[in-house]
């Protein structure tokens, strides 16, 4: 019989198959058993009735959740069925049967309790799909680039200076010298981006914020590009290109994982018809003002000003024009006001916040010293950095994207500790 994974049992209708996997859930009614198998590609049901095959059914009886095992049968079709078949077994081989209860019922359960069990709260029912979509999101993110000639590269994890200020840095030692673990790739994809053109990466990214928010964790992924002779409103573009093409793949792909977490792939697809709303800073804040927050020009924006400002619109909102007092050194002022920059974070519906940061950088190397000089950064340690403004200096754009935050939003998911296998928040590092 030949092995196959759940998700392609309906291609088998009537045949004879293997199936591997692990106990998953398991029922009795009356004569008849009802054992749900799971193999990371879907679950699938196999019934077995005790008039047919009663040494079978007496096995199976005796199966604890979680057992793994290898079971043959003949697949027969189901409308019922989310996989659309069932698995009628004659021979259940096990692999291993745990000799404790599994410690997550199928019932609620505190997220402390969870996050405790994280290495077994991902074998669960919300947490395959939402893994799934991960992946698919990934994905996604490197095809749309491979499709446009982009270039794959890589940035370093340690580093010896800061990208996004030095108040949420994880300090170490390196061989007796000060090192950091990298809040972002950008300054090394800058490089990258004055020998290949355009380019991208995906990769950790550490921040020591001391927040609980169900936005942040302290180690993510991020997925950034640079792009040479680009400008502001060209980055804008390519993003909200990357974010419609990302919800309609998974959307695509993945329809069934969606649908098992509550979320319609027509609704999300609607949500990012392009072009994207694009809203000056000074007009949010003053459309925020009107809707009843306490905030005046200058302010940062926080999870309720985002979620107002979603709510607006209903779909991802651009915010641009940033007071330059409020962003990174490297962001290119707006040569029609200084005190602004050529920069926009991309805010995603339904409360999600921001998944996007993105600007024009600073092409002048003067203009890029002044900069770091107006905030106190060491030249020294960026020398490198500014060489690049010496030799060959073009326009150039580009963006950083936080996946576990387009997972989250577009799983519907409460907490972003759910959008990466494992979490790591100020007050978690087990498992």
């Amino acid at each position: 019989m030949p092995a196959i994974t759940i998700n392609h049992a309906r291609e088998h209708i009537g045949e004879q198959v293997t199936i591997q996997g692990w106990l998953y859930n398991k029922r009795s009614s009356g004569k008849i058993l009802f054992l749900q198998v799971r193999d990371g590609t879907g679950v699938i049901q196999a019934v077995i009735s005790a008039v047919d095959t009663s040494a079978l059914f007496d096995q199976a009886e005796g199966l604890t959740r979680e057992t793994s095992l290898v079971m043959r049968g003949t697949v027969r079709a189901d409308d019922r069925a989310p996989t659309g078949c069932e698995l009628q077994p004659t021979s259940i081989d096990v692999i291993h049967s745990p000799d404790v209860p599994f410690p997550i019922d199928l019932k609620e359960h505190t997220p402390g309790f969870l996050m405790d069990q994280r290495h077994l709260w991902i074998r669960t029912g919300r947490q395959v799909p939402i893994l799934r979509i991960r992946d698919a999101v990934f994905r996604a993110f490197r095809q749309f680039f491979h499709d446009r000639g982009f270039i794959a590269t890589e940035a370093p994890i340690l580093t010896g200076t800061s990208v996004e200020g030095t108040t949420t840095l994880f300090e170490l030692d390196y061989f007796g010298d000060k090192a950091y673990l990298s809040q972002s790739g950008q300054l090394y994809l800058e490089a990258t981006a004055m020998a290949l053109g355009n380019v991208y990466w995906i990769g950790p990214a550490f921040r020591a914020e001391k927040s609980k928010t169900r936005k942040h964790i302290t180690e993510f992924w991020i997925a950034e590009a640079e792009m040479a002779f680009c400008d502001h409103a060209a980055n804008l573009e390519i993003q909200e290109q990357l974010v419609s093409y990302i919800v309609d793949f998974v959307a695509g792909e993945r329809k069934q994982e969606l649908q098992q977490l509550g979320r319609d792939p027509a609704a999300l697809r609607a949500q990012v018809k392009l072009p994207f709303p694009r809203i000056d800073y000074a007009d949010a804040v003053d459309r925020l003002s009107k809707a009843g927050h306490d905030i005046t020009f200058g302010d940062d924006f926080g999870a309720p000003h985002e979620a107002t400002l979603a709510e607006m619109f209903g779909r991802p909102v651009f915010v641009e024009r940033f007071p330059s007092a409020m962003k990174p050194f490297y962001m290119k002022r707006d040569p029609k006001d200084e005190a602004r920059v050529l920069g926009a974070d991309l805010i995603a519906p339904e409360g999600y916040g921001e998944i996007i940061g993105g600007s024009q950088r600073e092409d002048s190397y003067a203009a890029l010293v002044a900069h770091m000089e107006e905030q106190k950064l060491p030249l020294d340690a960026y020398q490198w950095y500014l060489d690049l403004r010496r030799f060959g200096s073009v326009p150039h754009a580009g963006f950083g994207m936080g996946m576990e935050r387009v997972v989250t939003w577009l799983c519907g998911a409460a907490h972003i500790r759910e959008a990466i296998p494992f979490a790591r928040q100020i007050n978690r590092l087990y498992p």
